[in-house]
């Protein structure tokens, strides 16, 4: 297992914003990004207009268009200008750590497996909470296939540097339903339905539960996974992790025409409580109502999470 660090990364930043004029001036662009604060339950949700980020919200991600554009995680079709640093885990899973040319956060990080491969955690959640060990000034997390990823045909995590997304550091509604020596599970009962909180001093303890949680999941007719969000951080020789199990890729809204209209593709941010708009329409007229309703709308039920949470505790 080759070992990266936040040096490493700060270095390649450097480089790159030296380097590469595009992504040098859309880091520089954030400093302009309009901001603001909506409550919703009690929770700090951040809204943040972000045009750049049209690229990504507005993404065709069905099967002819993927299949019709070249994949620009493949190395072979990257920039020449990216640059990356090698993460081998276990030897045989071989990453790159990439710069984001299209940020959220002041730090943002993209991070392909390097050989072409399908979207889906099952296998790779092990990696995902090294990688947080590694780096742990940044969030790691990862956006299903169908839940906000614009790549869904190219495995990939992202990152982004900590203090960003409010679920981080908000105090959060929880009640405990699994602990053992090693890990503790616990379910959101405030702001969001179908959150599952993690905490864990074990990185073999913490896959096998989430193996478990990921086996007691549903899969859509015609998919391959089930819808979730996952963000990952870790700190004093612990890691928290939050899950968040989804029942639709875009909300109504994103569809609508007219005033009707947000042009919103919620994702593992989104759902950190940094709702982006790239559209400076949407970010003018978005409210605490409109969130509320969008993450009812997007994440699974009462009664499907009720069953969920029945199900996972019966085989933990």
């Amino acid at each position: 297992m080759s070992e990266i660090n936040s040096e490493m990364v700060k270095e390649l930043f450097e480089e790159q914003f030296g380097s590469w004029e595009q992504a040098r001036n859309n880091y520089k662009a954030l400093d302009g990004v309009l901001a603001k604060e909506i409550q919703v339950d009690g929770f700090p949700f951040k809204v943040q207009f972000n045009p750049a980020r049209i690229v990504s919200s507005a993404a065709k991600v069905d099967a002819k268009s993927i299949q019709e554009r070249k994949c620009f995680l493949c190395k072979e079709n990257r920039p020449a200008v990216q640059k990356g640093i090698d993460f081998l885990y276990k030897g045989k899973d071989h990453y790159t750590v990439l710069i984001n040319p299209f940020p959220i956060f002041s730090r943002h990080l993209t991070i392909p497996m390097e050989c072409h491969q399908d979207q889906l955690i099952k296998g790779r959640f092990d990696a995902m909470l090294e990688l947080a060990r590694q780096l742990p000034d940044y969030t790691i997390f990862y956006n299903g296939p169908k839940c906000g990823a614009s790549a869904p045909d190219h495995f990939h995590f992202q990152a982004g540097i900590k203090g960003f997304m409010p679920i981080e550091s908000a105090p959060l509604k929880m009640k405990v339903i699994y602990h053992s020596p090693k890990t503790t599970l616990s379910r959101l009962t405030s702001v969001m339905n179908g959150v599952i909180v993690m905490e864990s001093n074990s990185i073999e303890d913490a896959a096998g539960v989430f193996d478990k949680i990921y086996s007691s999941l549903k899969v859509k007719e015609g998919e391959s996974e089930p819808m979730l969000n996952i963000l990952c951080w870790y700190d004093n020789g612990s890691w928290a992790v939050i899950i968040y199990l989804r029942s639709k890729h875009r909300p109504e809204c994103f569809f609508k025409e007219g005033e009707d209209n947000i042009l919103i593709s919620p994702a593992s941010v989104d759902l950190g409580g940094v709702f982006i708009t790239p559209l400076e329409k949407d970010f003018t007229k978005i409210t605490a109502g409109d969130i509320s309703s969008i993450l009812s709308e997007i994440l699974i039920s009462s009664e499907e999470f009720e069953a969920t949470i029945e199900k996972i505790k019966s085989i933990l």
